[in-house]
Order: structure tokens, then sequence, then C-alpha cells
């Protein structure tokens, strides 16, 4: 009897479970990540974390839920890029529109520090509420950099360093004391840029003349009570009282990641059913496979992996078009081509790619996206950089001060021409330069080719100069407005595919299978057959020794934060 009990009382909680209101919530308190693991590790580092892809497919089916009332997020101090950010902001006003109560919660807008993005997300909310400790640190967009040269000459460190062309500034650190007059042009449009479009969103979502925005940014940061008086948020309240007065009585709490993986929440799609493949480009691009980047800073985004995955999907005669997620500053040339080429393949087969770029997709970030059939970019995205950098470190110096020294025996004119013992010599200047000419011309050539442009033009938005995603759009480097969502309901459209058709996400490989060998270069497995990074050889190996950022040919240098 007790058994049967027992039985009965938890069926019916789970039939109450069905039909109670729903209250969903989302801890941005560890950020999120972009796509799936590349590896154990990234596996493990992100256990914490909601995935975008999996809050995103919750929120749009929050929208048509009749359970769901209301949306509780928490903002946390672990910063998301610009390009989530407004990827997030729209699903929220999607799902406002949709009358569900939107709640955004914050300790602290920032904690005596800036804050300006994290309340961008939050203004898109239909409520904002602040612990009345709590501060918002709405100061604005500052973009900064530090150059290294005069510091490595005292320690006895040249770099030669060539570029393609003047906006392509990321060997600048190394090579100059300060801003050139291209870098702090395009480093102030980008800020100004920026600055337009938080200050549009905050003013639009808060129901604020912008010009009072403005006003605001200039007087910032603010604490507890000044932020109620701005119009900035709508009370000081803590946790609790945010639950209390947002939770109804009998509704269950549920995450909305959780809430997207249930199957109560939506039909499973048909095992044969034609699909959308969604295939992810992360981080730093590198020959060989996907995984942690050698260099720190995350994942990387390996030629060998995304190759693979692109041609799984190409082949796939249930996949009728492909989304391409990307989201990297770049790297190897000769990676970032070898992805080109399958995005050209996978189009000469008939079908449409679509690229959606996520916070950054610059220089090999945009070389990989640019075949594509349409690229969607959010207005923050950082992107273009069409241009390219090389050289090597010369530590001869440094070394005879610390008592080293260097002997080697060479067969061939330019056998040493890489070691960072010696510098260049003018026959050697040459060959580098032919490098550079030839990646710059190649990428070029192939932006015009995709984008339908003449080389003389595409040549004008390159010269290695950055774009926010909405100037990108407007020089015609990126086709629509938009986030992931708006990238996948695009492709069912091309493929023909109804609103709802299901998106299979490759690579499909789970992180502890990369452990094991492959079986061919056409298995599942192929793109982890090696493990190596060329993007930079010498100048990587030496900068790492050195304790300084190494970025490949094709890298956008990682130092530009915007808070």
């Amino acid at each position: 009897m007790d058994a049967t009990r027992t039985i009965v009382e938890t069926v019916g909680k789970l039939r109450q479970r069905r039909t109670a209101p729903l209250v969903l919530e989302l801890d941005l308190t560890e950020g999120l990540s972009e796509g799936p693991p590349a590896d154990p590790v990234s596996a493990l580092l992100s256990m914490r974390k909601a995935r975008l892809t999996d809050v995103l497919s919750g929120l749009r089916r929050a929208r048509k839920d009749p359970r769901v009332t209301a949306l509780i997020v928490k903002i946390g101090g672990n910063p998301l890029g610009l390009g989530m950010v407004q990827e997030l902001r729209t699903a929220v006003v999607k799902l406002r529109a949709a009358g569900k109560r939107t709640v955004a919660f914050a300790e602290t807008f920032g904690e005596f520090g800036a804050g300006t993005v994290p309340y961008y997300l939050a203004s898109a909310f239909e409520r904002v509420y602040l612990q009345p400790s709590g501060d918002v640190g709405l100061t604005g967009v500052a973009l900064e950099q530090r150059f290294l040269r005069d510091a490595l000459a005292k320690a006895g460190v040249e770099y030669q360093l060539g570029q393609r062309h003047e906006y392509k500034t990321a060997a600048n650190t190394f090579t100059q004391n300060h801003m050139t007059d291209a870098h702090r042009e395009s480093a102030g449009r980008i800020a100004e840029s920026i600055t337009e479009q938080v200050v549009a969103g905050i003013a639009d979502a808060r129901g604020l003349d912008p010009k009072r925005v403005r006003e605001l940014i200039d007087q910032g940061p603010f604490i507890g009570a000044e932020t109620v008086e701005a119009g900035l948020v709508d009370g000081l309240k803590y946790r609790d009282e945010v639950y209390g007065e947002t939770v109804e009585d009998g509704a269950h709490l549920l995450y909305v990641s959780r809430y997207a993986k249930n199957t109560l929440s939506g039909k499973l799609p048909h095992p044969g059913a034609d699909t959308v493949a969604l295939v992810h480009g992360n981080g730093m691009i590198r020959l060989g496979r996907s995984g942690r980047s050698p260099l720190g800073g995350g994942g990387s985004m390996g030629s060998d992996t995304i190759c693979a995955a692109l041609r799984s999907a190409r082949r796939d005669e249930k996949v009728k078009a492909i989304v391409f997620r990307v989201d990297s500053p770049g790297g190897s040339y000769v990676a970032s081509d070898a992805i080109w080429r399958e995005v050209v393949l996978a189009r000469k087969a008939g079908k449409p790619v679509i690229v959606s770029m996520g916070d950054l997709a610059a220089s090999g970030g945009y070389f990989v996206s640019m075949a594509a059939d349409v690229i969607v970019a959010q207005p923050g995205t950082l992107t273009g950089s069409i241009g390219v950098f090389g050289g090597k470190p010369v530590v001869g110096e440094l070394l005879g001060k610390l008592g080293v020294v260097t002997e080697s025996v060479a067969e061939g004119a330019n056998a040493g021409m890489f070691s960072p013992s010696t510098a260049f010599s003018e026959t050697q200047w040459e060959r580098v330069n032919a490098w550079l000419d030839r990646i710059y011309d190649d990428f070029v050539g192939k932006v015009a080719q995709g984008r339908g442009l003449t080389t003389d033009r595409a040549h004008e938005l390159a010269r290695g100069r950055v774009w926010t995603g909405a100037d990108a759009k407007a020089a015609g480097l990126a086709d629509e407005l938009g986030g992931l969502e708006d990238a996948l309901s695009l492709a069912r459209r091309r493929a023909g595919l109804a609103d709802d058709a299901p998106v299979r996400t490759y690579p499909r490989m789970h992180p502890l299978e990369r452990l094991r060998p492959p079986e061919s270069s056409e298995d599942r497995s192929a793109a982890l057959a090696r493990v190596r990074l060329e993007a930079w050889g010498p100048l990587a190996r030496m900068a790492g020794q050195l304790g300084l950022p190494a970025y490949g040919p094709l890298v956008l240098p990682g130092y530009w934060t915007i808070r």
C-alpha cells in the first residue's frame, strides 16, 4: 500500500508540474559558452556555464508556452561580449512582446568599475532591480592598448614585423610607442559606433531621450539611490524581494537551459527529418584539431575539425542548409583558407550557407565567413580586419646581455632566416614582403569574389581595418544585422523548410571521444588526427618564452575590451 501511495503521489506531482506556471531563470554570473566544448578540458571548464544556443532555443519556445509566465535573469560580473549581449537583448524583447514578464536583477553593475555593457543588457527587461548596496557603472566605452616597443628595446628585443596595410594595427603593440593616425581613426570609430548602439538601446528600452542617456554616461558611475532617481533602475531590492514579487504561489522555477532540453517543452524531431546543420567555429584559427589553445585564452578553431564538420554536413542528404557560427579573432592563413574552401564546396553542392557572426569575426574570422551566401552580424560584432602581418622578434642583444652565446651551422642561404637570434637580411625581407603581398592579394581577391565587389573597392574596405557589424553592413561586408536565431530562420527559408525544422549541431563528437585515434581521414574523428599550431612558428614560441602575447598572421589583438 505504501509503495502504491508513493507512486500515485509521484504521478500526481508530475502532472501538477506539467500544468503549473513556470518562471524561467538564467544566471549569467559565470557567463555563457558560445558553442559546444571542443575537448575534455573545455567541457570541464564550461560545466557551470549555460550554452547560448540552449538559452536562445529555450526563450524562443517560451514565447509560445502558456505555462511560462516570467523570466528572471541575474546579471553577474563575468563579462559578456557585445555581440552576445545584443543576441540576448533581442530574445528578451521578443519574450516581452509575447506578454511574458521579464526581470533583470544584479547585485551590482560594476562594483567600483565599468558596467556599461552589463547594464545595456539589463535595460532590455521590463523591470530592472539593483541590490541596495550596488552601483551602476554606466561610464561609456573605452578602447585601451599598451605599446611595448620601448620596453622591449630596453631589454634588447626588437620586433621585425611587416603588415598589410595601415589599419592592420595588431603589430603596433610591438613596433610603435603610440597610436598611429590610422590606428586612432579606426579605434575612434569603433568606440563611436558602439556608443551609438548602447545609447539607442538604453534610450528606447527605458523611455529616455538619447541626449539624456549621453548626459548620464558622462555623469556615471551611479550609486544606489541615484540609479532610481535617474530612471536607470526600477527599484533597490535584494534577491528574495525580487523573487517574492515575481514568482507567484504554486509556480515552479526552472533554468532556461534545462527548460530547453526538457522533452515536455516540445516534440522531439523525427530521426529522418530534414534539418539545418549548425557548425560552431570558436576561437583562434589553427591547423589541426579544435581544442584548448596552446597560447592560452580559451579554445581554438582547428581547420581539421571544422572542415570535417562542414564536409559531413555537405554530404548528409538530410541537411538542407548550413549555419556557420563564427566567433574568432583569426589565426593561421593556411587553416583559414582550408575552411574557406569547404564553405565554397558546400555552396557548390547546392546547400545554402549562412554565417552568423558572434562577438568577433575578424581577420581569419572574416576569411572563413566571406564565401557564405549571407553574412549575419550583430551591430556590435567586430569584423573585417582584412589584412596580414608577419615577422619575428630579434633577441640576440637580449641573449648577449644574459651571457647566452648562440652559434649555428646551416646549409642554405636562408636556412636560419626565422632564427630569433639575428635580424632579417635585405634578401630575406624581400621574401617576407612577397609572402605578405601574396596573402593580402589572395584575401582581398576572395573578398571581392565572395561579396560581389571590385578589387579596388575590396581593397578600400580592407587595409586591415576593423569594423563594427553596423558599419560592415553599411559597407557591404555583411548582409543583415541579427543573431543566431535570425540566421537559422533565414537558413530554413532558403532551404524551403518549416519554421520549426530541427537543427543538428556539428561537430557531433563528444569531447571524450577526441582522445581516440581516427580510423581514416574521412572518419568523423578525422579532425582530431593532429595537434599542431603553425600560426607563427618561431614568433609564437619566442613570444611565449618572453611572456608576451603571440598572434597569428590574421589575428585581431585581444586587448580591446569593451566595458
